[in-house]
């Protein structure tokens, strides 16, 4: 039975795309009046691509013009959220798991923890790790060893539960910890992963309660 929960927070405890306008105006804003230096029909797939990727792995994927990535992140990294979020509809079962769950997630230190905030579900965790890539050049893997290394965790306690077969899903296979990828859209058909649904129905089965 897994007793150690690594949990990812963008698309996975709740959903960016519902909270589109609210999550993003202000960054499309801005890039709307930057010189990107790509297509219109490039920055309407980098668009699509920021509801569920680090900012800065988005700007490198599509070559923005570096001023442009400076004024963003200048702007991102003041950025919080100010009005209530809603946890997905399968959040009900990640609350119904027994043990001890970490919210680990990529991105701005005070917009993540914001989030935390304005999606109400603080006390259902022990901690919030947030992974600030521009603060440090620490990824998901690094978070989860550090966690492991701070609480003494059993690497076989562990599940790591996210939507990202490329982020938590692969650091976690990598450290020898069980997997649930969470894929609706069948992004990731080939990715390897311990478990992989299309919602969290099974997701007390597999951690073995």
């Amino acid at each position: 039975m897994k007793n150690v929960f690594f949990i990812d927070l963008d698309n996975t405890i709740y959903f960016t795309k519902p909270n589109e306008k609210q999550l993003m105006s202000g960054l499309y804003s801005l890039l709307e009046t930057e010189d990107l230096g790509i297509t219109p029909e490039q920055y309407l797939l980098a668009k699509a691509d920021m509801l569920r990727i680090p900012f800065q792995k988005v700007a490198s994927k599509y070559g923005f013009k570096q001023s442009a990535i400076d004024h963003a992140i200048a702007y991102l990294k003041n950025g919080e959220v100010t009005e209530p979020l809603s946890p997905g509809e399968d959040y009900h079962y990640i609350k119904k798991l027994k043990g001890r769950k970490f919210i680990v997630t990529a991105g701005f230190l005070k917009k993540q923890t914001t989030k935390v905030k304005m999606l109400g579900i603080a006390d259902d965790f022990e901690a919030v790790y947030v992974v600030d890539a521009s603060t440090s050049n620490e990824s998901k893997r690094d978070a989860f060893k550090a966690l492991i290394t701070k609480h003494g965790f059993n690497p076989d306690d562990i599940l790591v539960i996210g939507d990202d077969a490329e982020s938590e899903i692969k650091f976690g296979l990598e450290l020898g910890l069980s997997t649930f990828l969470l894929d609706p859209e069948n992004r990731y058909p080939n990715a390897e992963s311990t478990f992989r649904a299309k919602d969290l129905k099974q997701l007390l089965k597999a951690a073995g309660q």
